[in-house]
């Protein structure tokens, strides 16, 4: 009988040696979005954007930091080939092209500002460790950084986009707004995208709704810096939707809630007849054969684990994760009785399709 060892065969030495190659690159770059993070909160890409090549210590200064640790950052950003370095003068600079994807003013095409969302996965990590072991879930409330960066990420984007272009995804929605209807979204976080509808469509009265009350307070706290009277924020789980309205929207939440079948529910039940459903989420498919190719891939399996999955899990629900993808999305949509729904997607937002949802 064959032993056990004689069953496994050996690793085909190059295909051994470039896997390892590759799980060394995968390190390299797991240390490489830290600094990435790093140099996006600090303000370092913005920095060097303006300056001409400079020095450490005149990089510091512009940033107003501490040049030892701007010094050792730009080593990182040097070896990982995002700054080039030139050692007779000991300078470094931002190539106009690196710019492109690092900096405030690139906007939406910004890749630097979703690195933060790395070292948040870390600060858990114990606790999903502990979560393979035993079941359960991660809380909301061990994420305290997380709203302000889904708050900031979806800016870069809604801040061009969602007046111009989201909104006129659905078909006269646009003259509808500005002549005046209710507009519920759920899930609003820090409320930022309802705050750009109400600026925008002065007629239109606007409702966000979320369970978290440190959002909930930043919303409304810049709601009245900027003196809007057609804007107001409930604390309140996303099941308990009530009133009636013509638009009700959610970006980029439905995948992450405990419940999210009794929420689309509770949604169709609270629009008026003839109302829209406008739904953001993940643009992949529910079938891991399907993502294969997904340029986000890894990153959606990893924010799935470490959040979207975990804080659902976390209070006994459903825990869709990855799960949801479009064919989830449309059967659940169907099952809440949504009987007319639309997919379309949008230039500048490769991570999110749009559902235009109506009963019926």
């Amino acid at each position: 009988m064959a032993t056990l060892e004689g069953q496994r065969a050996a690793p085909d030495p190059v295909a051994q040696e470039a896997f390892a190659a590759e799980v060394a690159d995968v390190l390299n770059k797991g240390a490489l979005a830290l600094l990435v993070g790093v140099g996006h909160q600090c303000g370092l890409f913005d920095t060097l954007a303006a300056l001409p090549p400079s020095t450490s210590a005149d990089i510091a200064k512009a940033a107003d930091l501490d040049e030892r640790y701007v010094r050792e950052w730009l080593g990182g950003m040097v070896v990982g080939g995002f700054v080039v370095y030139e050692p007779h003068g000991r300078t470094y600079r931002l190539p106009p092209a690196h710019a492109a994807s690092l900096t405030s003013a690139a906007g939406p095409d910004n890749l630097a500002g979703m690195m933060p969302y790395i070292a948040l996965m870390g600060e858990v990590e114990q606790q999903v460790v502990r979560c393979f072991r035993e079941g359960g879930g991660v809380p909301y409330g061990a994420y305290p950084r997380f709203q302000a960066l889904q708050a900031e990420e979806s800016a870069r984007f809604y801040d061009l986009a969602l007046v111009d272009v989201v909104v006129p995804l659905v078909p006269g929605l646009a003259g509808r707004l500005r002549d005046g209807i209710d507009v519920l979204d759920v899930g609003t976080g820090q409320g930022h995208a309802p705050l750009l509808l109400a600026k925008a469509f002065a007629r239109s009265r606007f409702h966000g709704l979320d369970r978290s009350e440190e959002g909930i307070a930043a919303a409304r706290a810049e709601a009245e810096r900027a003196g809007l009277g057609n804007l107001r924020y409930t604390v309140a789980d996303s099941t308990a939707v009530d009133g009636a309205y013509d638009l009700i929207t959610a970006f980029d939440v439905i995948h992450d809630l405990a419940r999210p079948a009794e929420t689309l529910s509770a949604i169709a039940g609270a629009l008026r007849d003839g109302g829209t459903f406008l739904m953001a989420d993940i643009a992949a498919s529910s079938r891991l054969e399907e993502n294969l190719g997904h340029p986000f891939g890894p990153t959606l399996y990893g924010f799935s684990v470490f959040y979207c999955m975990t804080t659902s899990l976390s209070t006994g629900g459903a825990g869709l994760g990855t799960v949801w993808g479009q064919e989830t999305a449309l059967r659940m949509l169907g099952a809440a009785g949504f009987g007319d729904v639309d997919v379309r997607s949008v230039e500048g937002d490769p991570v999110n399709v749009y559902y235009i949802a109506r009963k019926g």
